[in-house]
Order: structure tokens, then sequence, then C-alpha cells
């Protein structure tokens, strides 16, 4: 499968209330950094890919001015009051193929800070050319990515607890690839580390090294109230 036929759509919600599980480690603003970096990164390595077009489905303000920088498009999050994630991606990739007309599409997760342009490309090599497809996130039980591969099949995202066997039982082939940066979405502390040990993107890299982690942020804490900054309480 070209890369130039697949068009990509992420979806990315407000940015203060993502990734709740990092708190231990970093405070809300570095969070919401961090999601930017990772998407940075994730948006970058579909584009340097070749793939034909990337669209971020968000309700944030921030995080559609970021990714219109990098070069991909937005759509309006339809603020679905049931499964929010997956409506999300469905009017997304409807309304990429309202705009590009009939392609194959591509639902990445938006937190691949270790993807390698290489690894899509690859995946997409080792794709069917019907049908839908999955890439099982390192877990085992999630989604990184999920693929149609013609024109003429809906998404039909199925993301959520045990989306890879739901993705699965629907139909999607599992592809089996070597692809560490692909399959590392990054929700935990843990996460983190293993996606600094497969190599970060330069967004995140960047924005790691400034914050200083993997400093504990409490002592991050004690050290701004030293400064003057702030006061840990």
């Amino acid at each position: 499968m070209r890369p130039d036929a697949v068009h990509a759509v992420i979806a990315v919600k407000n940015l203060e209330r993502a990734k709740s599980r990092l708190a231990e480690i970093l405070a809300p603003a570095d969070r919401s950094r961090l999601v930017l970096a990772m998407l940075s990164d994730t948006v970058h390595a579909a584009l340097a890919a070749g793939i034909g077009s990337v669209t971020v489905v968000t309700p944030d303000a921030d995080v559609a001015a970021a990714v219109h920088a990098l070069g991909a498009a937005t759509h309006p999050d339809p603020g679905a009051a049931t499964d929010p994630l997956n409506a999300a991606l469905a009017a997304a990739a409807t309304a990429v193929r309202e705009r590009h007309g009939a392609v194959e599409l591509l639902a990445l997760q938006a937190d691949l800070p270790a993807l390698r342009p290489a690894e899509l490309t690859d995946m997409l090599a080792a794709a069917p050319t019907t049908g839908r497809a999955l890439i099982a996130d390192h877990t085992g039980e999630g989604t990184a990515a999920l693929l149609v591969c013609d024109p003429h099949t809906p998404l039909t995202p199925l993301f959520g607890p045990n989306s890879a066997r739901r993705h699965a039982d629907s139909g999607a082939k599992d592809l089996d690839g070597d692809w560490p940066g692909l399959r590392l979405d990054v929700d935990t502390p843990a996460d983190l580390r293993a996606a600094a040990d497969v190599g970060l993107g330069p967004a995140t890299t960047a924005l790691l090294r400034d914050i200083g982690w993997p400093q504990p942020v409490h002592t991050d804490l004690i050290r701004r109230c030293d400064a003057g900054h702030m006061c840990a309480r």
C-alpha cells in the first residue's frame, strides 16, 4: 500500500484532561506540554512517512494551533455524549473522505513519541489489500493503530478497553510486525520510560529535557518553591 494513498486521523481531548495517569511524575502544566510534544512527534513521523494527510480531531484550540503549524488539518470534535473517542475518529474519517474522496484510512493514537516513519511504511507494505487491519499496542490489549485497507470499507473504530480483541472480533486482521515505536502509546510512567528506551522523537526529547524528567516531580516542586515561583504544599 502506498503511503500517499493513506490518510491518517488522530483524536486528542482537551489538554487539561489529558494523561491523568502521569500525575505522579508530572505537574498538570507539564502533562499538557508532554501531550503536545508527543502529538508533534506522532504527526511528524506520519508526514515524514509520506502519509497523504493527517487530520486531528480535537476540541482544544491549543492542540489545533500546534498541529496546523506542523502541516496537519483539524476537524472539530463532535462532542458526543457517549463513546466520544470513537465518535470523534469516525467523524474525522468521514470528513477526510468528503475532502479527499474514497481513500484508505489510518487511525493513530496521538501519543506515539517513539514512532519512526520507516515503521509506518513497513506496516503499510505488510497490510492486506482489503478490509481492515489493527496494530496491537505494547500490552497486547489496546490498539495503537487501525488501518482501512481499501477505499470503500468504513473505519468502524472500537478503541477503548480490550480494543485489540474487539477490533479483531469485528474482522480486522492483526498485523504482527516488529514495530516497537508504533506499538508504544504512552499512558503511564512505565510507558514513558519504555518509549525513552526505544528512542523518543525530537519534540518529546526536548520537552523532557526542559522539565528535568526523570527528576521526581516533588523535588522539582521544591526547587521552584525555593526559587520563589511557587510553594509546595
